[in-house]
C-alpha cells in the first residue's frame, strides 16, 4: 500500500462526510474548501482557479466522486512529496469532518472512547482496511487488532464477545465498518473493568507501532562519543532511523542514527559497570549501549536487526508487509477451502455416480429377472405346444393305422393322404428345429447378460478401491500435519533447555572468576608475610652476631610446628599452581605457534 492509497483512504471519508443527501456527488463551492484543506495540509501550492478550469464543460450541479477524482489526481497527489508533510494532519482532517457526521456518541457514558483514542482507532482501522471501497475490514484484521491492544493492556481478548460480534446480522450482510468497529468498542464489551487511562494509552501503543512505523521504543544507557560517560536516553527504532531523545515526551531530539545495510548490531561482554551491553555499528561510528536486563537487549538486537532487513528488502514499513503476507495467507487459506470443497464436490460425484451406476445395476438384476421370467414362460409354452403337436400326431398316427388296416382297398387314396401327411410331419420337424435354434440364441442371450454384470460388479469394486486410497491418502496428510507439530515442540523445548545450560554456565562462571580473585589476595598477603619474617630473622642475626648466644636464644621453627606446616603447605599450593599456569601458558603458546604453523603463518616472538 502505498502513500497515495493511504492518503486516499482518509480522503475518501472526507468526500462522502460532505454528501450529506447520500447521493454520490458533492457542490463544487464545498470541493473548493476540501481542496484548499489538503493543500495546506500537504504543504502543496493551491490553485483556487484549476477546479472551475477543471469543471467547465460540467453544468453548476454538484460532482460525484468519480469526476472529482481526475481533479485530485492531477493537481494535488501528483503534487506531492513524501515527508515534506505530516500525514497525521491529513488524517486529522478528514477525521474531522467525517466524524461530525458519523460518529455520534453519548458523551456522558463510562464506556465511550475519548475523542483522541476513537480517532487513533481510525486511523489504525484505515490502515489495516481492505483496499476496495467503501472501506471495510476482514474479521481477522479485526481480531488481530483487538489482540494486539489488548496485549498491550496485558489482558487475553474474549473471543466470545468477538464471535458474538462477527455473528451479526448486520456485520455479515455489510461487512465492518469503522462505525460498526467504534460502536463495538464504545459498548465497553473488550475493555470491560479496565481503566480509561490504560486503554488509551494501549491504543496510543498499537497507534505508533503500526500507523506510526515504531519498531520498538524505550529507555536504555548510551555511551558518549565525546566525552565517553554514560546517559540513560529514550530510544525510538523504525524501519529507516533510531533516534533518542531525553525523555518519554520526545520533546528534545539528542540525536539520530540512519539504519542502511552497512549497519549491523552486536551483543557486547559487561564492563565499565554496565551489564547487558550491545552496540550498533555504521560506517562511520560505533554506538554502545546498556540494557536493563538480557530480554531487553535480545528485544533490542532483534528489532534493529529487523530494521535493516526491511531496509535491505527496500521496505518501508514492518506492518505493511505483515498485512499483505496475512493477506497473501487469507487467500491461501481461502483456496485450500475451495480445493476441499472442490474434493469434496468430486466425492459426491463419485457417490452419486456409484449409487447411480448401483440403481443401473439393480434395475439390470431386475429386468434380468424379468426375461428369465419371460423365458420361463415362453419354454412352458414351446413344451406345451410340442406336446399337443405329439399328441395330435399320435392321434394321427393311430387313425392312418387304422385307416390302413380296415381300408385296404382304398390304399391308393391313403398313400396320397400319408404323403401330405409325411410332409406336414417334415414340416412340424423344420418348425421343432427353429424352435430349438431360437431357444439356443435365448440361452446365449442370457449368458451374455451374465458377463455383463460381472463386468458391472468388477467397476464397483475398482470404484471402492479408489474410494479407499483416497482416505489413506487424507489420513497420511493428518499424520504428516501431527509429526510436524510434535517436532517444532520437540526443538523448542530444546531451544529452551540450551538456554537454561547457557545461564548455568554463566553463573559457574563467575563463582570461579570470584574464587579466584579471593585466592590471588590469600597468595598476596602470604608472600608480605614470608617477607617481613625473613626480614626479622636478618634483623635477628645482625644484632647477635656471638654464634653460642645467638643460637642458643634463637630457635628456628622445626617441621613439627603446625603454623610452618600450613604457611610451607600454602606456599607449595601457590608454586603447584603457579606451575600449572606456567605449564598452561606454555601449551597455549604451543597450541597458537601449532595453529600458526598449520595456518603458513611465521610466529615472531
Amino acid at each position: 500500500m502505498d502513500l497515495r492509497s493511504e492518503l486516499l483512504k482518509s480522503i475518501w471519508y472526507g468526500f462522502t462526510a460532505l454528501d450529506l443527501e447520500k447521493s454520490g456527488k458533492v457542490s463544487k463551492s464545498q470541493l473548493k474548501v476540501l481542496s484548499h484543506n489538503l493543500c495546506t495540509v500537504l504543504s502543496i501550492p493551491h490553485d483556487p482557479v484549476a477546479l472551475e478550469e477543471h469543471f467547465r464543460d460540467d453544468d453548476d450541479g454538484p460532482v460525484s466522486s468519480q469526476g472529482y477524482m481526475p481533479y485530485l489526481n492531477k493537481y494535488i497527489l501528483d503534487k506531492v512529496v513524501d515527508g515534506s508533510f505530516i500525514k497525521e494532519n491529513v488524517d486529522e482532517l478528514c477525521w474531522t469532518l467525517t466524524a461530525k457526521k458519523n460518529y455520534q456518541t453519548d458523551k456522558t457514558s463510562n464506556t465511550v472512547l475519548p475523542e483522541k483514542d476513537a480517532f487513533r482507532l481510525w486511523c489504525l482501522f484505515n490502515f489495516l482496511s481492505e483496499d476496495k471501497y467503501p472501506l471495510v475490514m476482514v474479521p481477522d484484521e479485526v481480531e488481530y487488532l483487538l489482540k494486539k491492544t489488548c496485549m498491550a493492556m496485558s489482558i487475553e481478548l474474549n473471543c466470545v464477545e468477538l464471535e458474538d460480534f462477527f455473528s451479526q446480522e448486520s456485520v455479515q450482510e455489510r461487512g465492518i465498518t469503522v462505525w460498526v468497529f467504534l460502536e463495538m468498542m464504545n459498548t465497553g464489551k473488550i475493555t470491560k473493568g479496565i481503566d480509561k487511562g490504560v486503554v488509551s494509552m494501549a491504543i496510543e501503543e498499537v497507534y505508533r507501532e503500526i500507523v506510526g512505523d515504531v519498531l520498538k521504543e524505550g529507555y536504555l544507557w548510551k555511551k558518549g562519543q565525546l566525552r565517553r560517560n554514560w546517559k540513560e536516553r529514550w530510544f525510538t527504532l523504525r524501519p529507516s532511523n533510531l533516534s533518542y531523545y531525553t525523555g518519554e515526551d520526545r520533546r528534545e531530539c539528542q540525536g539520530n542514527i540512519v539504519l542502511d545495510g552497512n549497519c549491523c548490531v552486536e551483543v557486547l561482554p559487561d564492563r565499565d559497570g554496565k551489564r547487558c551491553m550491545f552496540c550498533l555499528k555504521t560506517l562511520s561510528k560505533t554506538y554502545e549501549m546498556s540494557a536493563s536486563d538480557t530480554k531487553q537487549r535480545q528485544e533490542w538486537t532483534t528489532a534493529i536487526q529487523t530494521a535493516i532487513r526491511l531496509h535491505v528488502e527496500g521496505k518501508t514499513s514492518l506492518h505493511k508487509d505483515l498485512k499483505l503476507k496475512r493477506r497473501e495467507q487469507r487467500e491461501h487459506r481461502e483456496k485450500r477451502r475451495q480445493s476441499k470443497e472442490e474434493e469434496l464436490q468430486r466425492l459426491r460425484a463419485l457417490q452419486e455416480e456409484r449409487e447411480r451406476k448401483l440403481a443401473e445395476l439393480d434395475l439390470l438384476k431386475e429386468a434380468q429377472k424379468q426375461a428369465h421370467a419371460l423365458l420361463e414362460q415362453d419354454e412352458l409354452r414351446r413344451r406345451q405346444q410340442h406336446e399337443q403337436l405329439q399328441q395330435a400326431l399320435e392321434v394321427q398316427l393311430r387313425e392312418a393305422e387304422e385307416a390302413r388296416v380296415s381300408m385296404q382297398a382304398e390304399m391308393a387314396l391313403k398313400e396320397e393322404e400319408a404323403e401330405k401327411q409325411r410332409k406336414r410331419i417334415q414340416e412340424l420337424e423344420e418348425m421343432q428345429k427353429r424352435l430349438e435354434e431360437a431357444l439356443q440364441l435365448e440361452i446365449k442371450a442370457r449368458m451374455d447378460e451374465e458377463a455383463f454384470r460381472y463386468a458391472q460388479a468388477g467397476l464397483l469394486a475398482e470404484e471402492e478401491e479408489k474410494m479407499k486410497a483416497l482416505m489413506s491418502l487424507q489420513e497420511e496428510q493428518e499424520e504428516y500435519i501431527l509429526k510436524t507439530q510434535r517436532e517444532k515442540q520437540e526443538l523448542k523445548q530444546e531451544m529452551e533447555a540450551k538456554s537454561r545450560d547457557l545461564d548455568e554456565a554463566q553463573r559457574q562462571l563467575e563463582e570461579v572468576r570470584a574464587n579466584r580473585h579471593r585466592v590471588d589476595q590469600d597468595v598476596v598477603h602470604l608472600v608480605i608475610f614470608l617477607k617481613f619474617f625473613l626480614c626479622a630473622v636478618f634483623l635477628l642475626v645482625e644484632k647477635r652476631p656471638s654464634l653460642g648466644s645467638s643460637y642458643s636464644s634463637f630457635q628456628i621453627p622445626t617441621q613439627r610446628d603446625p603454623g610452618l606446616r600450613l604457611r610451607r603447605s600454602g606456599s607449595e599450593d601457590q608454586n603447584e599452581e603457579s606451575k600449572e599456569n606456567v605449564d598452561n601458558r606454555a601449551e597455549c603458546d604451543s597450541a597458537k605457534r601449532h595453529s600458526h604453523a598449520s595456518n603458513g603463518e611465521m610466529d615472531i616472538p
